[in-house]
């Protein structure tokens, strides 16, 4: 098949963009308001944008008005990307509905907050991973026609980064046994709890392969 994604001509019940561009990581974001309340919500359009220097970006899609997150990180330029997990899998739902502001996601999923070390959001405590965030930049997309579009983009600089230290093994981080979740398409999900590992090919620098 063959379908123009502008059209939505797929002739199916549900787009299968988002079954296509799979797995991705889940940005399970935490923030705080002006008034210090605090946010958690999970983003499947999250992901490392950057290593040299060290940048998260996760997107918001949105028909009405901005999500808390957004709303939060311009009033308070700072989150933090916990790692959501298998075990953490019931959790991480409990938080993606639409709560009103003043609805503490994580008392709503049981979970800890624990303070940060360079920056005022809290962390889930019960995530193996959790990076510290200050915002670089909001970034609002345009279509090719110049329309705008409800999606924002948000860019954050890494400044601290917490390890649960039973994960790291000879010298590694054991992703398998933290068993990330990753997003598919419609409601399926994934996790990762097998890893292999391949070497890039090295060439003679005065050999052309091709």
């Amino acid at each position: 098949m063959f379908y123009e994604p502008s059209k939505r001509n797929h002739g199916l019940p549900h787009d299968p963009l988002v079954a296509i561009v799979t797995p991705r990581p889940i940005g399970w974001i935490s923030t705080i308001n002006s008034k210090g309340h605090a946010n958690l919500a999970p983003y499947s359009f999250f992901n490392l944008v950057s290593g040299r220097l060290p940048v998260v970006m996760f997107s918001s899609e949105n028909s009405a008005k901005d999500k808390d997150s957004i709303t939060n990180v311009r009033e308070h330029p700072e989150f933090v990307c916990n790692l959501a997990t298998w075990d953490l899998r019931e959790a991480m739902n409990d938080t993606s509905p639409p709560f009103p502001p003043e609805i503490d996601e994580m008392q709503v999923a049981r979970l800890t907050p624990a303070p940060c070390n360079m920056i005022k959001v809290p962390r889930v405590a019960e995530a193996p991973c959790a990076l510290e965030c200050k915002l670089l930049k909001i970034l609002k997309l345009d279509a090719l026609d110049g329309t705008p579009v409800p999606t924002t983009l948000v860019f954050g600089q890494i400044v601290g980064i917490h390890i649960e230290d039973r994960f790291i093994k000879d010298g590694r981080l054991d992703t398998a046994a933290m068993k990330p979740l990753a997003r598919l398409g419609y409601n399926e999900y994934a996790v990762v709890d097998e890893v292999f590992r391949m070497d890039r090919p090295v060439y003679p620098a005065t050999k052309n392969p091709y």
